[in-house]
């Protein structure tokens, strides 16, 4: 499914920037919270997407 390979792949690109933010580097948190915005949205493609294939086979 494309769209949950997406997700990971925002996921893995982030992880670098999360240990830096817990490190106390800003700009890296800035980033982080970027990438959360787009994990939700990846997310929701995901449930809409797993919705439309449950409603395809009942």
């Amino acid at each position: 499914m494309e769209e949950y390979n997406q997700l990971k792949q925002i996921v893995d690109q982030v992880a670098e920037d999360v240990a830096k933010a817990c490190g106390g580097n800003k700009q890296a948190g800035t980033r982080v919270r970027k990438a959360m915005q787009e994990v939700r949205k990846a997310a929701q493609n995901i449930r809409i997407k797993i919705l439309e294939l449950r409603e395809q086979n009942p």
